[in-house]
């Protein structure tokens, strides 16, 4: 291939990827723009500091704090319940099993196809568990849902982060007479940064999804005291406000959307502190 065509060819990539980028950028500012524009004019103290009351949804007063704290308990009990599984899983994968197993692969394979299942798929299986349980709509049920969704995601960030860890550190553990154990344990302070990373990365998705608590979790305006009640979630209180026809629910429904994307923000920006502390402390 000559110079001429390789320069030619490099340019009309370059091209491309220089239009993708913007497209998606574009797209963000979009997006982000809009739910700013449209919903910083309905955030008040009164939408974050207080609970629906009667008619919110008809545009009287009231906020959406119980939604705010439905969605954190509801992905905060579900992050800790998701790992309390995905560590053990994970430690098995890397530490217990031999790499490259057909046990190992085919782990990793339907771990990665968990992963691309559609939430609303784990809404429809946590609502058959709940009904062989006997459990209602409540705060249980979406923790069950949403656990199912991020079990997945836990395990196989996790899996990655083991993997950057160098593997002479596991055998020179077991050289000097640990047990597969104690070397784990070894591994695990090593990730400690990679497993708070993973931490937020499930927490928020956890919080942002709808699909999964649309039949599981229910929805009420008062905020949850136990795990048998009805709990709200934000994406939820969204998709209700939206559907009014009154432009001042609306608008709250934007000033909701914007408080979401603060807090899915904030999560983000802490999951990037925290990868670039595990690449600054890694052996």
């Amino acid at each position: 291939m000559s110079i001429k065509k390789r320069k030619a060819e490099e340019t009309v990539f370059k091209v491309l990827m220089v239009g993708a980028c913007t497209v998606l950028s574009s797209s963000l500012f979009l997006i982000v723009g809009t739910i700013v524009i449209k919903g910083l004019p309905y955030l008040t103290w009164d939408m974050v500091s207080k609970a629906p009351q009667g008619g919110f949804y008809i545009g009287k007063e009231g906020g959406v704090l119980n939604a705010i704290i439905g969605s954190l308990y509801l992905a905060g009990g579900a992050t800790i319940l998701g790992l309390l599984v995905s560590i053990p899983i994970s430690i098995y994968l890397n530490i217990y099993l031999k790499s490259g197993s057909l046990l190992n692969k085919s782990a990793k394979l339907a771990y990665d196809v968990l992963f691309g299942i559609p939430s609303i798929v784990y809404g429809a299986f946590a609502f058959s568990i709940m009904i062989w349980l006997g459990v209602r709509a409540s705060l249980l049920g979406g923790v069950i849902a949403v656990t199912l969704l991020i079990i997945p995601i836990l395990v196989r960030t996790l899996d990655e982060v083991i993997t950057t860890v160098p593997k002479e550190l596991k055998h020179a553990a077991l050289s000097l007479g640990a047990t597969r154990w104690e070397a784990a344990k070894v591994i695990l302070r090593q990730i400690k940064p990679g497993i708070y990373t993973a931490i937020l990365l499930a927490f928020g998705r956890g919080i942002g999804d709808v699909a999964s608590v649309l039949f599981t979790a229910g929805f009420s305006d008062n905020i949850p005291k136990y795990l048998d009640e009805p709990a709200a979630t934000l994406p939820l209180a969204i998709f209700f406000q939206l559907g009014s026809p009154i432009p001042e629910v609306q608008g709250r429904a934007y000033a909701s959307a914007l408080i979401l994307t603060v807090i899915i923000l904030a999560i983000v920006v802490a999951s990037h502190f925290l990868a670039a502390k595990q690449t600054k402390h890694k052996i």
